[in-house]
């Protein structure tokens, strides 16, 4: 007999015999509950020789037979209601453990969300997919075969989402095309860490969605709870259900800050403050004006994140700030980085290297930030050292910018759609579903081993709109991605170290060596970030100018 621990007060299992009752009395279980049918096997004992020898060992039994494969919206709250009066911990059991996680499940879909539910089954070594919709609809079995049906649907407002509907609706103006997103304003991302140094205003980085999403893409303003593959299906939240021909993912990161410990409860005040989220960046700046003295500590969380550069773009225009104020001598400024390098692009590396030397700032590899106690002012890391033992350092600092963990959202992450760490799981340059060839995504949600930035998005989003146009018209892809991505690194006021590269750490220059030497800080770079890239981002980006991201095509050979 195996015992599945979905949480400390359910269990589940197979079949169990009266011989293994006393184990379980001795487990700590106070109720055994049964779900399967009397006879339903020839070598299956009855219920009541189980009830028998659960009462001699002092357990609570409650027979609720359900039957195989047909587990109705009746039997899931009988189940909530057996859970609710047996005394806990409860190991319920049936033939295999499945009719009884199903069971769970259902009674849970109105505690718990989605996501939360798939996470703890699978876990258990359940796959609760199959009933998502039905979890979904609070339990009960929808009868909704579909609100509406689109020949390209598109999950996600983003950069990515938002430039792939214009570039396809550039190839084919009369294409049908949903876009599948909650929420009701879009930001240009990029610009938060010139809002953190000062240099932008948050408000000239936000615009309403509905000012950006392409002419004739219908919008659907909703939250997306599960996908369907096999059935061509996207399920929103409140069980309505989009039908497609063809599905592309551009759904983004999470970033999670629940992730570190007393973060959420601090953010924003006490010195702590992170240019990853709009309404945080402006406080950004305020620290670094106000900070005169003590110790001001920048982190980076593991990969991957959104723009691994954005981490000590934040250290270099703080720390160049308060060398023209005077005050940089007196201010301690370290940099807690989770990796183990500076930049993972060793060619960028000397020139990023000078500016921390420069700016006397202490690097501190291998450390993750794990928790933080706003009101006391410290900080925790675990320090993961090749060869070495898992340490813990408490720092304390006067400025805390934090930059949150990331990983896939969860809607995406317990998806079929998703590879074993969670994110889309495509091929790196096609941008094709490995598995459902229907199916793109592009952005930070796919897999592609890129660095996750707009630039990036920019490039794949021709990729995506060509390859699913060849789709339609029959014909085998024939754009490809070959891993660009971007990073201006802002090293001081008026300066940037214009990193671009690809796949394999390969070098992608967009200018001439002799315009901008992308491994030497540049004027003219700072002058491609401050005021031409905002305007190529709102006016050619989103809205399928593709200026410089013309897709590579899939070299023929004769």
């Amino acid at each position: 007999m195996e015992i599945r621990r979905i949480n400390e007060n359910i269990s589940v299992s197979a079949q169990i015999t009266a011989k293994d009752v006393a184990g379980i009395a001795a487990a700590g279980f106070r109720s055994i509950l049964c779900n399967r049918p009397d006879g339903e096997g020839a070598d299956q004992p009855t219920y009541a020789e189980i009830e028998a020898e659960a009462k001699k060992h002092g357990l609570d039994f409650r027979y609720q037979p359900v039957s195989s494969g047909n587990v109705t919206d009746q039997d899931s709250e009988d189940f909530a209601q057996a859970r609710q009066e047996l005394p806990g911990p409860v190991l319920a059991y049936c033939r295999t453990g499945t009719r009884c996680t199903v069971l769970w499940s259902l009674s849970q879909s109105t505690k718990r969300e989605l996501p939360e539910i798939l996470s703890m089954t699978k876990a258990a070594g359940y796959d609760m997919y199959g009933v998502a919709r039905r979890i979904v609809n609070g339990g009960r079995t929808p009868v909704d075969d579909g609100d509406a049906h689109y020949p390209v649907v598109i999950i996600g407002g983003g950069a990515g989402g938002i430039a792939v509907a214009s570039s396809l609706k550039a190839r084919r103006p009369d294409l049908n095309i949903a876009l599948i997103d909650p929420a009701d304003v879009h930001y240009y991302q990029p610009g938060w860490t010139m809002v953190g140094g000062g240099i932008f205003e948050a408000e000239t980085t936000a615009k309403t969605m509905g000012r950006l999403i392409p002419k004739g893409v219908k919008w659907i303003k909703g939250g997306v709870a599960f996908f369907e593959p096999k059935n061509n299906v996207v399920v929103l939240d409140g069980c309505r259900v989009i039908k497609y021909d063809r599905l592309i993912v551009a759904a983004g990161l999470k970033l999670d800050w629940g992730g570190v410990d007393g973060l959420l409860g601090t953010l924003g005040k006490n010195g702590v403050t992170s240019n990853y989220r709009y309404d945080l960046a402006p406080y950004t700046w305020e620290l670094v004006k106000g900070l005169k003295e003590g110790k001001a500590v920048f982190t980076q969380p593991p990969l991957p994140i959104k723009c691994p550069g954005a981490p000590q773009k934040a250290v270099y225009l703080s720390a160049d700030n308060w060398r023209k104020a005077g005050t940089l001598k007196d201010i301690d400024v370290q940099f807690m980085n989770a990796g183990g390098v500076l930049f993972g692009i060793k060619d960028y590396v000397p020139a990023l290297q000078s500016y921390m030397d420069a700016y006397g700032v202490g690097l501190n590899y291998h450390h993750n930030l794990v928790a933080v106690d706003g009101p006391n002012r410290k900080a925790r890391f675990e320090v993961n050292k090749p060869d070495a033992e898992t340490e813990v350092v408490t720092v304390d600092f006067d400025m805390l910018h934090v930059t949150p963990p990331q990983c896939a959202p969860d809607f995406i992450k317990v998806s079929p759609l998703a590879d074993d760490s969670g994110f889309v799981d495509v091929d790196q340059a096609t941008l094709r579903h490995k598995t459902f060839e229907n199916i793109w995504a592009l952005g930070d949600v796919a897999n592609t081993p890129n660095s996750k930035t707009a630039a990036a998005a920019r490039v794949q989003a021709p990729v995506v709109a060509e390859n699913l146009i060849d789709d339609i018209d029959g014909k085998s892809p024939t754009a490809v991605y070959n891993g660009y991505g971007s990073c201006p690194l802002t090293v001081e006021r008026g300066k940037i170290v214009l990193a671009e590269f690809g796949y394999g750490g390969a070098i992608l220059p967009t200018f001439p060596k002799w315009l901008i030497n992308g491994t030497k800080p540049s004027r003219l770079a700072w002058l491609l970030k401050e005021q031409i890239l905002p305007p190529i981002y709102w006016k050619a980006m989103l809205r399928g100018r593709e200026w410089l991201a013309k897709p590579e095509k899939i070299s023929v050979k004769r």
